[in-house]
């Protein structure tokens, strides 16, 4: 695996997060896209727990705040970017989604030739906004700017945590958070599913791995051996691999609009993310498994 490329690891987590959330959506009819959600997040937080096996015994009232506040995060975005999917194409609402923490980057840039990539930005959300999703699936709309809200308060805590917590003990507390956020609403509709079709959970096996395991190992390899501000770059291309996922796997075209604004969000990410300083955040910042998408 040393001898891949860095870069080329990155893309291929993306490219592998996408490809999961393409696949769950195949099963919404079965299980919904709430039931998805709980599937894929209690998979991922049993397989996780298993193997990190955190130790909180002797965690503070701030590590546990921390830690579940990162889980409420992770667990409103895993949920809300689901029901985005269910109404909109993926890579609409992968570029929604992205404007969270491409948002969360301009509040804390003080450098005026940001305001260009805000402007761009702001094109790209206009575009949107006229585009046949927005007008068709109001509430898929709705549902992918609060997973790109969500997205932002993921990548503050994160950051939090990995302060306080070593090691990913804090991550593997926040992803039983976050399966626990989703059980209200997904556990009906993912038990149902399950009892009439047990295949699923070999299905959200693999999507647990497509969307979490791989990309994590992959962009954990790829970060040993490249800049995390070059990362940055490459993630900014997250919008158009879910928009080329969303085509290959369930045949979804974008508009011509649409494909504009996914590519002024993505150019107005580049652009922050190769003009911020070192140590600011970044939308890549503190985020594994791409868009909507984390272990």
């Amino acid at each position: 695996m040393n001898r891949v490329p860095a870069p080329l690891l990155a893309l291929a987590a993306m490219v592998s997060v996408q490809i999961g959330a393409a696949v769950a959506k195949t099963r919404f009819d079965e299980v919904a896209p709430v039931g998805a959600a709980t599937l894929r997040l209690v998979i991922g937080a049993v397989v996780l727990v298993l193997l990190v096996r955190p130790r909180v015994r002797h965690w503070t009232r701030g590590q546990w705040t921390a830690a579940v506040l990162l889980g409420l995060a992770l667990g409103g975005m895993n949920v809300f970017i689901y029901v985005a999917f269910a109404s909109i194409p993926i890579g609409v609402a992968v570029t929604i989604e992205f404007l969270g923490p491409l948002a969360l980057s301009l509040v804390h840039t003080r450098r005026w030739r940001d305001v260009t990539w805000a402007l761009l930005a702001l094109a790209g959300v206009v575009l949107l906004g006229v585009g046949p999703a927005a007008v068709t699936a109001v509430g898929g709309v709705v549902a992918a700017v609060a997973a790109a809200a969500c997205w932002a308060g993921y990548i503050v805590m994160n950051q939090r945590v990995g302060a306080a917590i070593p090691g990913v003990d804090g991550l593997a507390v926040s992803m039983v958070v976050a399966m626990l956020v989703s059980l209200p609403t997904g556990l009906l509709p993912a038990v149902d599913g399950v009892v009439a079709a047990p295949s699923l959970l070999l299905v959200f096996a693999g999507v647990a791995v497509l969307s979490s395991v791989l990309p994590y190992a992959l962009e954990m390899l790829a970060l040993r051996r490249m800049p995390t501000r070059v990362f940055g770059v490459l993630q900014s291309l997250g919008p158009a691999i879910a928009a080329l996922a969303g085509l290959v796997v369930l045949r979804e075209g974008l508009a011509a609009q649409e494909v504009v604004a996914l590519a002024c969000v993505s150019v107005a990410s580049i652009g922050v993310t190769l003009s911020a300083r070192r140590g600011r955040i970044r939308p890549a910042a503190g985020r594994t498994g791409g868009a909507g998408q984390v272990p």
